[in-house]
């Protein structure tokens, strides 16, 4: 950081400094959910928040989303590009979404402001929130037969806010034409201001203990650390190229193309490339992402499996490197639609993670079931009042050489929560029948894949407006070791008329009342030699409901008669 002077700096100083910077993000989190509007981020989590250096690097991140704080810095970046720190007054902000020039999809927007200290600002406090609907062809703004981003909603390029603590009322309304549901809209924006403030008010407060230029030196310190940490820890890992590569089953407009990520990480010596030549052209349909999503990945993957007590900040993303070649799913051309991103992020996450198994065997287990479920409701209650609801449903982990795969958990980049019944109950005309484990979904092993779950909902309302965006139904986890595959992904509609219809991994549909729609997310795989599991593990499976006695017998050898 230009213009501060170089001094010792106290240890233990600066892990007090360290602790409370995590603090402070943190409470912006709390601050950023619980002071939400809609059910994507008050009940499902999907929002983040983080504080930059003022040139840009992270500095602390919140307990949150790891795919969200990654795709932070080149939205910072993009909007100090067009706002430079000397620009900015205190009481500023900026917003925006625009994944061509640094976010991720269009109900992803970020708002950012300065920190001020003497005049002078010292650094960014940055929140991003999933928008329940930011325009475009289908309610929740993430359709999955999109061919081209103008179709997905409106495009914010990094523009100002607020100004001295006014807003711009222009781009305000500007804004709430754009979008289904403005109050939903201005309640989560409102949010993420707050959210803000409060990551600036604490700052402050720390300034006031330390000072602006120690403050600034110390950030320069952590960040360093950072970089010395991971390098260290990169070093560990045997020098060598692997790879591995996953298949996806559509991009929801080509439903019978199957699409592969394909990457090879080099280590060498202190550094990492990730370079996903050889990956799938990018794709009609909207399940490309941009650069900012590999990102991610290999950022969490290197944390994933090195030393947790590394600081999450920008020091941390140093010694990567990346090779993301030009009209790929990793890297496409504009316009190409994005807003299935999420789907290609967990495939790039557990790609590299799979290569990163060849390399540390120990410290990465088999595949998850690289999904996150997302469906969307939309429509009119019986009052005409308009709605957008969503549920985010998980799949299971996989397991690893010392234990079983979590059932129904969030793995690698994305870290949402389900819906709860009464909670998407009460934001539409829905009835949730049943949500449970899914028995059998599992991938058998001596230790078991995690089970996926499955969930039944009924619409109450006269119609909706269904967007199921999923994967795994054509393409399972492998297993590991001798372990075995775990269940795809399936889903199907029961009309009230008695007809069933299955779903082809990614769908927009209408719905009447009385459908019923069934989810059942894909089972992580599993490790090692079934036939090597714990008899006691298989019989309390069994007895739990996990797998079935068919099942016990066909991958365990389990008959409960020669061996309960």
């Amino acid at each position: 950081m230009a213009g501060i002077i170089p001094h010792e700096v106290d240890p233990i100083l600066l892990e007090v400094v360290r602790n409370k910077l995590d603090g402070i993000a943190n409470e912006m989190e709390l601050t950023l959910v619980r002071s939400a509007f809609s059910v994507i981020v008050k009940e499902a989590l999907d929002a983040s928040a983080s504080l930059f250096t003022i040139e840009g690097e992270p500095l602390a991140q919140s307990v949150a989303i790891p795919a969200h704080l990654s795709m932070l810095v080149p939205m910072v970046r993009s909007i100090l590009r067009d706002h430079p720190p000397e620009t900015m007054k205190e009481g500023d902000a900026y917003l925006m979404n625009d994944p061509y020039d640094g976010a991720s999809h269009l109900p992803d927007v970020a708002v950012v402001m300065p920190v001020f200290v003497d005049g002078r600002p010292i650094a960014l406090s940055a929140a991003l929130t999933h928008h329940q609907d930011i325009g475009g062809m289908t309610p929740a703004s993430v359709p999955t037969n999109a061919t081209e981003i103008f179709q997905e909603g409106i495009r914010i390029p990094p523009l100002r806010l607020r100004r001295d603590g006014k807003f711009d009322e222009t781009l305000i309304a500007l804004l709430k034409q754009n979008v289904r549901l403005p109050e939903v809209f201005m309640g989560d924006l409102n949010a993420q201001i707050a959210c803000c403030s409060i990551g600036a008010r604490r700052l402050k407060e720390l300034a006031g203990t330390y000072g602006g230029n120690m403050l600034r030196s110390l950030f320069a310190e952590l960040l360093d650390r950072s970089e010395r940490m991971v390098r260290n820890a990169i070093r560990g890992l045997p020098d060598g190229t692997y790879d591995y590569e996953i298949k996806m089953d559509n991009d929801g407009v080509e439903l019978d193309r199957r699409l592969t990520i394909k990457v090879a990480v080099t280590i060498a010596g202190d550094e990492m490339t990730f370079d996903f030549t050889g990956t799938s052209d990018q794709a009609r349909g909207p399940i490309n992402a941009v650069p900012a999503g590999a990102y991610g990945a290999g950022s969490f993957s290197v944390k994933a499996i090195t030393d947790h007590s590394i600081p999450n900040n920008g020091g941390c993303f140093r010694p990567l490197n990346f090779v993301l070649p030009e009209g790929s799913l990793v890297n496409p051309r504009e316009p190409a639609p994005v807003s299935c991103r999420s789907v290609t992020l967990k495939a790039i996450c557990g790609c590299v993670l799979g290569a990163l198994r060849k390399a540390a065997p120990d410290r990465v287990p088999a595949d998850a079931s690289g999904e996150l479920m997302l469906v969307h409701f939309g429509g009119r209650d019986e009052a005409g009042k308009p709605y957008i609801t969503s549920q985010l449903l998980a799949g299971g982990s996989g397991a690893s050489r010392q234990r079983d795969g979590v059932d129904v958990i969030e793995t690698d980049v994305t870290n949402c929560m389900n819906v709860p019944a009464e909670a998407l109950e009460m934001s539409g005309p829905l009835r949730v029948h049943s949500l449970k484990l899914r028995t059998d979904s599992g991938g058998a092993g001596a230790h078991r894949g995690g089970l996926g779950c499955e969930q039944r909902i009924e619409i109450l309302g006269s119609d909706a407006t269904m967007t199921y965006r999923g994967d795994r139904h054509f393409w399972v986890s492998p297993g590991h070791d001798g372990g075995q595959s775990g269940a795809p992904a399936v889903g199907w509609i029961d009309r009230a008329s008695g007809a069933r219809e299955e779903i082809p991994s990614k769908l927009v549909t209408r719905l009447q009342r009385g459908d019923v729609v069934t989810i059942c997310t894909a089972g992580g795989a599993g490790f090692g030699d079934p036939r090597q599991r714990d008899r006691n593990a298989v019989a309390e499976d069994i007895a739990n409901g996990k797998i079935g006695a068919e099942a016990a017998a066909a991958a365990y050898g389990f008959s409960a008669g020669r061996n309960g």
